[in-house]
């Protein structure tokens, strides 16, 4: 059996603080798996385990959160995370061709990572900004009304600008 890799002592001092505020542990799930995320981009079986014991639930507890939230991620991601809202509003004010425009750019499809790691394209069921579709979400930056050339113009800038870490 595969030993949990261990936590930084950042990380698990993090989410004991954050379990720290509930008297069940395990109500600071959602926030300790974003912790570990912050810190290694993604939540690894191995570093579930370990964060399932801090927080006194079983591992397959946890995994039911984790796998309910759909941005913890439980495989590797690129650098970039773009979201690509498919909503019914964006979809009508064409998210598909927009979706379409950047996966030709990237070269990959949905749920793929560009083979140097840097963008992930996934799908997401709404970005709350239906006012101002079609959006994009990377990292904790909304893109509003997105046509080609903003996506043209966006992937053109500086990488820092799509990096949330």
């Amino acid at each position: 059996m595969n030993k949990p890799q261990p936590l930084s002592e950042q990380e698990t001092a993090e989410i004991l603080a954050a379990a720290g505020h509930y008297p069940d542990k395990s109500a600071a799930s959602v926030e300790a798996l974003k912790i570990v995320q912050k810190y290694r981009g993604w939540v690894s079986d191995e570093a579930l385990k370990t964060v399932a014991g801090l927080l006194e639930m079983s591992p397959d507890e946890l995994d039911g959160v984790a796998t309910f939230y759909n941005l913890i991620f439980r495989r590797p991601v690129g650098e970039n995370v773009i979201l690509c809202c498919d909503s019914v509003s964006c979809w009508m004010l064409g998210a598909d061709r927009i979706r379409g425009h950047l996966s030709e750019r990237l070269g990959i499809g949905l749920g793929e990572t560009t083979t140097d790691g840097r963008y992930t394209l996934l799908p997401i069921v709404c970005l709350g900004a239906c006012d101002r579709a079609p959006v994009l979400m990377v990292g904790e930056e909304l893109y509003e009304d997105v046509d080609e050339s903003k996506i043209d113009e966006l992937l053109k800038r500086n990488g820092q600008t799509w990096t949330d870490r």
